[in-house]
């Protein structure tokens, strides 16, 4: 069994039935795999939601457990960002925090922005289904 936090880009196709990721999903549901997000994941859907989507995506958010982000969490997603800045590599806050959240409770993380996680240390599953 592995334990995925999920990128907000997958929340995102799972809402919207793209790129088969709704089946991916439950694919990996019925295998006995167990999904995550952050309350990072939830910001970035809510800013992207029309109100007629209301009532479909906090059905799927309430269905997912969410990790809050800790003072622990905040901490390393800032070292993340620093070191990454000090190779010439600039990454969002929200992303490191994810990585974070992924690190911390040692998760993999479900992505296909593999640009956003250089982090050899974040374990990735790369979706790429189209």
């Amino acid at each position: 069994m592995t334990q995925f936090l999920l990128d907000t880009s997958i929340i995102i196709d799972v809402l919207n039935n793209k790129r088969n990721r709704a089946k991916l999903i439950s694919n990996l549901l019925s295998e006995g795999h167990v999904f995550y997000c952050c309350s990072i994941n939830i910001a970035e859907v809510y800013a992207g939601m029309r109100p007629k989507e209301k009532t479909h995506t906090e059905s799927l958010l309430n269905s997912i457990h969410c990790y809050d982000i800790t003072s622990s969490i905040a901490a390393l997603a800032g070292t993340l960002r620093y070191d990454w800045s000090q190779r010439g590599i600039n990454l969002s806050t929200s992303d490191t925090i994810i990585a974070a959240v992924a690190l911390m409770h040692k998760l993999v993380l479900m992505t296909d922005n593999i640009k956003h996680y250089p982090m050899p240390q974040v374990k990735k599953f790369i979706d790429s289904i189209e």
